[in-house]
């Protein structure tokens, strides 16, 4: 009787902890960018935050959810990325309100001006959406006609992470471009890096595609670069860029 009730037991603490680290990976990828939006809608100022960002995330787990079509694997993970692409949708949502109210030029851009030197710099929210659909119909499309090809399937998996893997380059690249990480949220790039972690750690524990593994693991030495970025700038600040050059910065990337 003994033994059995201590089997139960065991057997809960088991169900709890694959329960707790499901619910972390579903819902721990998007908690980084929550005191982002805060600091956002706060000082309503995104020059410091890259919305390219977003759109790796987008392109990422639109791929991912492709890919699950040809290879199925945790559900979680499916569950996360339908979470994060409404999030990032979100985030361009209150990016792009902020910055269309704080721009002076009356010229507004759209999505089907198909003009490349204003890529993902439009001016309203719909056509960011607008990008989006097109970006899935075509690869569904795509992914649809070559779904029963081992090697496109591994390919779509690959491209999945390795673009998510890369996600925190825009932001690197950004901080660069301003010397300076102000107007980044730290605490975002902290829980990057705790979350990627874990990330790595639940792909290799769960015997995830191998993709996953290691663009996991790409994804902690970006956010370890970003940090290294915050205390040099910090401890050795840079001349400032003039205003006319973080104009040209905001509207690279």
């Amino acid at each position: 009787m003994e033994t059995e009730a201590i089997e139960w037991i065991q057997a809960s603490l088991r169900r709890f902890v694959t329960w707790g680290a499901s619910s972390a990976m579903i819902f721990g990828g998007v908690v980084p960018y929550i005191p982002q939006y805060r600091d956002i809608k706060r000082t309503q100022n995104e020059e410091g935050f890259s919305t390219y960002v977003c759109l790796m995330l987008l392109i990422a787990n639109i791929l991912r959810i492709l890919f699950w079509f040809g290879h199925h694997f945790e559900s979680p993970l499916l569950w996360q990325s339908i979470i994060m692409i409404v999030t990032m949708l979100l985030m361009l949502k209150l990016c792009t309100e902020v910055r269309v109210a704080n721009d002076l030029n009356t010229k507004r851009r759209s999505f089907t001006d198909f003009d490349p030197s204003f890529f993902w710099h439009w001016s309203r929210f719909t056509d960011y959406v607008q990008c989006v659909l097109a970006f899935t119909g075509v690869s569904a499309y795509i992914t649809y006609l070559f779904l029963d090809s081992p090697l496109f399937v591994e390919l779509l998996g690959f491209l999945a992470v390795f673009t998510e893997a890369l996600l925190g380059v825009p932001q690197l690249y950004r901080n660069y471009q301003n010397y300076s990480t102000e107007g980044m949220s730290i605490k975002m790039v902290l829980m990057w890096t705790s979350g990627d972690t874990f990330k790595s750690a639940y792909f290799v524990l769960n015997q995830a595609p191998f993709q996953f593994t290691i663009c996991g693991l790409l994804q902690v030495f970006v956010d370890i670069a970003i940090l290294l970025q915050v205390y040099i700038y910090s401890a050795y600040p840079q001349k400032p860029v003039s205003h006319a050059a973080h104009a040209t910065g905001a509207k690279a990337l």
